[in-house]
């Protein structure tokens, strides 16, 4: 069956949901509450947005739970979120065969391809490059010597892999990053200058890790920097060398990680983040954005601001902050006020 007719039977199954509707009904496709169409599938999560269901024009809806008065079909999910995201992949997410090896592909010594991998033109493949089965390197990729990468990953173009990296399977790594960049790493001379240390650590990233576009992550001298299962990093990241990401952390745009930090399990860094070195952030913490890490984070807490707290401190430091100017007026009137007393006094 064509991917743009999809019978609402169809959607429920793969969601394991419940149908709440005529099971021939189909969709085109799939939109937000506010802008889905007639034929379009759309989904519900919280309170506010079960309140704007009431007015979509979808002709069904992903649903926590049954919402009364709702004119449309409705497929009752633990997860909305989540149900979307398999549909879309599902059905409408184009297929794209496997493109094969161009000939137009650079190749060093004893590259071994394995089944089924796609890679298009203009890539670089350096000495004992290891390349699995069903994965595609997309132009201008570079794949530095030594260096291994798992099946069924996705490497956008203009993505540099350095030598003697290791990536697991179905890794996606997106356009202008760079893996295993030289960790920032300076001995300085009795002249005042800078010594270059060198950096040869290998960088490992494990399976399911997804890498956004512009994010570097850097090698050390010793050691390793890795990223660990599941992991998720977004644009213009900064992990840098001996870094240890831990499995289903996100990292956001523009955190900046330096040498030696470890990020826990199930982490949560928001946008801007900054962590000084060798500090351990623990399993489950969540760092608001904008946050300044000078110290270590226990386990399964939340912090925020710069220099950073905990975040119930944070959040009446900022509530004292607004009452400033009029503390400031009170004692400045109280000033004045023993002021005049002590001249009268006089």
């Amino acid at each position: 069956m064509p991917a743009f007719f999809v019978p609402l039977a169809e959607i429920a199954a793969l969601t394991q949901g419940t149908l709440l509707g005529r099971p021939d009904l189909v969709i085109t496709g799939v939109a937000g509450l506010s802008e889905a169409g007639a034929d379009d599938l759309s989904f519900v999560t919280g309170e506010a947005a079960s309140k704007e269901a009431t007015s979509t024009r979808a002709v069904a809806l992903l649903v926590p739970r049954p919402i009364n008065g709702l004119a449309c079909a409705q497929i009752v999910v633990t997860n909305p979120a989540l149900a979307m995201a398999q549909v879309v992949e599902k059905f409408f997410v184009p297929q794209r065969p496997a493109f094969g090896v161009s000939k137009l592909v650079s190749r060093g010594y004893d590259v071994v391809l394995g089944e089924g991998v796609s890679i298009w033109p203009f890539v670089t493949l350096d000495d004992r490059v290891s390349i699995g089965r069903g994965t595609t390197l997309y132009p201008n990729v570079f794949v530095g010597e030594g260096g291994v990468i798992g099946e069924d990953c996705v490497i956008y173009p203009n993505v540099t892999i350095r030598e003697r990296v290791t990536i697991g399977n179905r890794v996606i790594i997106h356009s202008g990053t760079v893996v295993g960049s030289d960790g920032f790493g300076f001995a300085k001379r009795a002249d005042g200058r800078w010594h270059k240390i060198m950096q040869n650590a290998p960088v490992i990233i494990e399976d399911d890790v997804e890498i956004q576009a512009n994010s570097c992550i850097d090698r050390a001298t010793v050691g390793e920097t890795r990223i660990r299962r599941g992991a998720k990093i977004d644009d213009l990241v900064l992990v840098g060398h001996a870094c240890e990401v831990g499995e289903d952390a996100i990292l956001c745009g523009q955190v900046g990680l330096a040498g030696s930090t470890r990020v826990g399990n199930r982490c949560i860094l928001a946008g801007q983040v900054g962590s000084a070195g060798h500090l351990d952030i623990g399993d489950g913490a969540i760092i608001t954005a904008q946050s300044g890490m000078h110290l270590d984070v226990p386990p399964g807490t939340t912090w925020s601001g710069s220099p950073v707290m905990e975040n119930k401190l944070y959040l009446r430091v900022i509530a004292a902050l607004k009452r400033l100017p009029d503390i400031q007026k009170r004692v400045r009137r109280h000033s004045g006020e023993l002021d005049r007393k002590k001249t009268a006094d006089k």
